[in-house]
């Protein structure tokens, strides 16, 4: 008798009101769960998320979303034995289920760590500079990003149940969007899981996750134009649903990554006494076998030159042998079964239609001997290697994609054939490179670049501290041209931006100044009796400014500063040097400058500044002479709470706006200088 999942809708577990389909352990066959969304309120769902979790998560700022995620990965990580027990059941391996369970909760953490480090303490996201978009600086231009007020709809793969659900989770709650998860039927049983630790924790607001086990029903005819959907899985399916009339009527924001070609070229000089040819042959392996080969980044294609290929394919074939197929749970075993039967059947008829142009070097299609279980019961496939003689003129390599452990060999005979090989993919998410040959790698690269998300170039020195070939990452953008659904995911705060709305603002500096909470050259200042060094972080206002007093640059300094520093470069030391240069006579150390402006507005005395946290920004703009008065006007930026640290001073990070003029009132240098302040609590 198998268990009903349930869905997560409107702040309750509730059950499929129909049959539901049956869900099989992949190693044993065993009937474990049902799936069925029947019954569930689909609109109510997404009126729900823009009811409840989105008005929550917009009230947080980015800091606070992201010591939100870092809790939540803290307690998923405190809970993940169960994870790792029920991913068996999916065929997965020990390796496989860290890549999906670890892999997911990782992202989780970069997400929290980044919000934190390269996004404000606000609501929204001031977006690059200011424009002067008029001749007196009154009327300026400036871009802000709000986060969109829908829902973020992800539609996922069976592949990566845990991860596939986290990595984008971690992107749309950091931008302060809600999310319905959708998960495949078939592996639901482990996004379920996962779902009801995440409710349990408490960690997040109510409406900021939904879940949905079973088909969306009547969803996509309920979104909205604020609505986000992120797509992953076959490319057919993801043209089917971007098509769909909701999306197109209401220009719906529409991500997909979809399952690719993706290829690894061997260098020309990667022969068999390389280090680089051995790494090669693992890491194509490991793409063949890890997950059964169900990646979405698996190597598809491998790309060698034609005076190797007979010794890669023994190499492959040598390797291929000794992967033990079976139960995951029985020792030794490095592959399990694929996802279920269904997949099975799927990729034997994919590698019928391969077997028309290309050959059968490793495997057989038909039987497979497995260890500690029974081959006719789990969904167990043999590893295949294939072999296209021509591939240049085949065109069944570089279209149809077998989603298991299935891959083909094929040979170029020059760089100019391997990057037309690498392209006639039609778009993949990842092609890497194996080469000890920088210039290589840069042809390469240049040369097919346009038809990858992504390509990782390896060789001896980096190796050991790689990801691979398979491993998206959530620094990096993840999805790819073409076939590849032309989307991108993650790739670090640019993954953010796609739940927000980038609005372009027009007025003036001081209006714009209030809008985004940061000061804009040109906007109202205020001035005040008590140095700005002399408030407590929660004293100083975003615009509080201090004009110095002046100073006079002399020869002194200059040669006190050189012999100081060590800085003897002819423009500050040979006045007889400086015919056709830059400058019409010795010119002081633009970082003297910097240093005196600090002189001009630093107050010495014991206070709430705690340390100089460092600068930003710097540009020297004019030349500063002997004889010539500086001035510094010093103005608060920008003002970012930090976070509350045991034994740590209560602290907060002030930006201040400096800007060093000479007695012309012309602009000599520009800089960003960034404090610690205690705060008064």
């Amino acid at each position: 008798m198998s268990t009903k999942l349930t869905s997560y809708s409107q702040g309750h577990w509730q059950e499929g009101t129909g049959k539901g389909t049956l869900l099989y352990h992949a190693v044993t066959g065993e009937e474990l769960f049902s799936a069925n969304s029947e019954g569930l309120d689909f609109k109510g769902m997404l009126e729900y998320s823009r009811r409840n979790g989105g008005p929550l998560l917009r009230k947080m700022t980015f800091h606070e979303r992201a010591r939100m995620l870092k809790a939540l990965a803290l307690y998923l990580n405190e809970n993940k034995k169960d994870l790792y027990t029920l991913s068996a059941a999916t065929g997965a391996t020990k390796a496989d289920s860290w890549v999906d369970i670890d892999g997911g909760i990782g992202n989780l953490f970069v997400y929290a760590s980044k919000g934190r480090r390269e996004l404000p303490d606000e609501t929204f996201y001031v977006d690059g500079g200011m424009e002067k978009i008029s001749k007196n600086g009154t009327f300026a231009g400036h871009h802000i990003c709000v986060p969109m007020e829908g829902v973020a709809l992800h539609i996922n793969a069976f592949n990566f149940p845990v991860w596939g659900m986290l990595e984008k989770i971690a992107v749309n709650l950091l931008a302060g969007v809600p999310a319905i998860v959708k998960p495949a039927t078939s592996t639901a049983y482990l996004t379920e899981l996962t779902v009801k630790h995440i409710i349990q924790s408490g960690i997040l607001p109510e409406g900021a996750l939904q879940l949905i086990c079973g088909s969306t029903g009547n969803m996509f005819e309920h979104l909205t134009c604020q609505d986000v959907v992120t797509f992953t899985g076959s490319a057919q399916t993801g043209r089917l649903l971007k098509s769909h009339p909701a999306i197109v009527e209401n220009s719906i924001r529409f991500n997909m990554e979809a399952d690719s070609l993706n290829c690894s070229i061997l260098g020309e000089d990667a022969t068999p006494d390389t280090e680089e040819f051995k790494l090669f042959i693992k890491e194509v392996t490991r793409e063949m076998t890890s997950k059964a080969g169900q990646k979405c980044t698996a190597i598809r294609r491998t790309i060698v030159p034609e005076s190797l290929t007979e010794a890669v394919i023994k190499a492959l074939q040598e390797r291929l042998k000794s992967n033990i197929i079976g139960d995951p749970a029985v020792e030794g075993v490095r592959m399990g079964p694929l996802a279920n039967k269904g997949q099975v059947k799927d990729v034997k008829e994919k590698v019928r239609q391969l077997m028309n142009s290309c050959e059968v070097v490793y495997g057989d299609i038909d039987s497979v001997e497995v260890v500690g279980a029974d081959s006719e019961r789990g969904a167990f496939m043999s590893s295949m290697l294939m072999y296209c003689k021509d591939a240049l003129k085949k065109s069944e390599p570089h279209s149809i994609e077998a989603f298991g452990p299935v891959n083909t060999v094929m040979s170029y005979k020059n760089a100019d054939e391997a990057i037309e090989l690498a392209k006639m993919g039609k778009g993949s998410l990842v092609g890497s490179v194996f080469t000890g040959s920088d210039s290589f790698a840069k042809q390469i690269v240049l040369g097919s670049a346009c038809m990858h998300g992504r390509m990782v170039i390896i060789n001896k020195e980096c190796a050991a501290e790689s990801t691979g070939h398979g491993s998206p990452l959530a620094h990096l953008v993840h999805g790819g041209p073409g076939r590849a659904g032309g989307g991108e995911e993650m790739g670090g705060i640019r993954g953010v931006h796609h739940y927000m709305q980038r609005t372009a603002l027009q007025g003036s500096p001081t209006t714009l100044t209030k809008i985004l909470n940061t000061y804009l050259p040109g906007a109202k200042t205020r001035e005040d009796v008590i140095h700005p060094f002399r408030k407590y972080f929660e004293e100083i206002e975003v615009g509080d400014s201090l004009l110095t007093h002046k100073r006079t640059v002399t020869e002194a300094d200059i040669v006190n500063f050189a012999g100081i520093s060590g800085d003897y470069f002819y423009a500050h030391t040979d006045e007889t040097s400086l015919e056709g240069s830059v400058f019409e006579k010795r010119v002081a150390h633009g970082y003297f400058i910097i240093s005196a402006a600090a002189g001009l507005f630093v107050d010495p005395k014991k206070g709430p500044v705690l340390a100089n946290y460092g600068l930003d920004n710097l540009r020297f703009t004019q030349p500063v002479y002997v004889g010539d008065t500086i001035q510094v006007r010093l103005t608060c930026q920008r003002k970012t709470k930090k976070e509350n640290r045991e034994g740590q001073i209560p602290q907060g990070v002030v930006e201040w706006y400096v800007e060093v003029t000479n007695q012309r009132g012309e602009t000599v240098a520009l800089e960003t200088v960034l404090t610690l302040v205690a705060c008064k609590e």
